[in-house]
């Protein structure tokens, strides 16, 4: 049985990144001749104060103890056979840590889902940014064995600093996700699901939500998912927040899925993971034509692409007044993410890359 080294900032079921790009796949992989231990920094108490704003105290023993733990990881790190570093090591500019861990010899992983070279600082570390140093993603990239990019914009990013590239989606689990019966009665419920940071996104829909509202009335309702502390009396809305063990349910409440972007260049890195939650469910799905949203969506086909507010309006009534246009277009989505981004069509791609890797000699590129 061959041993992974998965360094992450999280705790196992915490963080979508990893849950989506590496957690969901262990149980096969394991079948496989491949097992995983987790080298993960915060926990669900250090959450709280973490991503909060001020607790500069809690913070600095936060800090203090993810040195610690960091050490006592890399220092273990020649025990393993493959090591895979998704984003960063450790939290501030510092490449300390993926040094260590290069210089075992063990094969090494860096993995992104997110345009990580740009800064993006959650509101509550808003002035730790001066630690942060975006540009050491380069480095990062530079110095792995192989790259492992979410899409082709980051791809095409990571081949300026690294030749050996594979592009690997965010992938859905769709034995876990799976589609609900279809509900004739009560409101046509719109669903979005994100965080606290980036609730930012969905703020760029309300305008459109508040002429949805005004234009059905009670026939619509709203569910917004990852931030409780979001209220909107206009439309009724409380937001909830994200609870691990309920999130397929949660967001089977939806009837119609949305994903509003900006266009810039936070926004086309991302993996569309929201837009794909949706889709496994079999809910039509509307997302801004921003970066690989645009490869997941056929316009018309599984889903929408709306590029102006009068375009998102024009499009949420359309599937608000079909009740088949929705099961149609829903159906076609489920489709598209069992064949293109579902666990089944990548687990074998990953064994494949992981298989290679540990044949070759220690310090040797695969």
């Amino acid at each position: 049985m061959h041993r992974i080294l998965f360094v992450a900032a999280h705790r196992p079921g915490r963080s979508p990144s990893q849950r989506y790009r590496f957690e969901q796949f262990e149980p096969y992989w394991r079948q496989h001749g491949f097992t995983a231990d987790h080298a993960w920094l915060i926990s669900a108490k250090d959450d709280r104060y973490f991503y909060a704003p001020g607790n500069w105290g809690r913070k600095s023993i936060i800090f203090a103890q993810s040195l610690r733990k960091r050490w006592m990881h890399a220092r273990g790190a020649s025990r393993y056979d493959l090591i895979i570093v998704q984003r960063e090591a450790f939290m501030t500019g510092s490449t300390y840590f993926e040094r260590m861990l290069k210089r075992t010899g063990i094969p090494f992983v860096f993995d992104f889902d997110d345009a990580i070279w740009t800064m993006d600082v959650s509101e509550g570390n808003k002035k730790l940014s001066w630690l942060k140093s975006p540009a050491k993603t380069a480095a990062l990239i530079a110095m792995a064995d192989l790259v492992i990019a979410g899409n082709r914009y980051l791809a095409d990013y990571a081949k300026y600093h690294n030749a050996n590239v594979a592009v690997i989606p965010t992938t859905i689990d769709t034995e876990s996700y799976t589609v609900k019966p279809a509900r004739n009665d009560g409101p046509v419920n719109i669903v979005w699901t994100g965080s606290p940071t980036t609730i930012r996104h969905l703020n760029l829909a309300i305008p459109v939500l508040v002429q949805i509202k005004r234009k059905f009335g009670d026939r619509i309702g709203f569910t917004i998912i990852g931030d409780p502390s979001f209220k909107m009396a206009e439309l009724g809305i409380q937001g909830q927040p994200w609870r691990p063990q309920q999130e397929v349910s949660d967001l089977s409440c939806g009837d119609i899925g949305i994903m509003p972007l900006p266009d810039d260049e936070w926004a086309r890195g991302k993996c569309g993971l929201k837009g794909l939650q949706y889709m496994a469910l079999g809910l039509p799905t509307l997302m801004s034509p921003v970066g690989v949203n645009t490869e997941i969506i056929q316009h018309g086909v599984n889903g929408f692409l709306p590029r102006t507010d009068e375009e998102w309006v024009e499009l949420i009534s359309r599937l608000v007044e079909d009740a088949d246009l929705r099961a149609r277009m829903g159906a076609e989505a489920r489709r598209t993410v069992e064949e293109r981004y579902s666990v089944k069509a990548w687990r074998d791609t990953y064994l494949k890359h992981f298989n290679n890797l540990v044949k070759q000699p220690k310090g040797i590129p695969a």
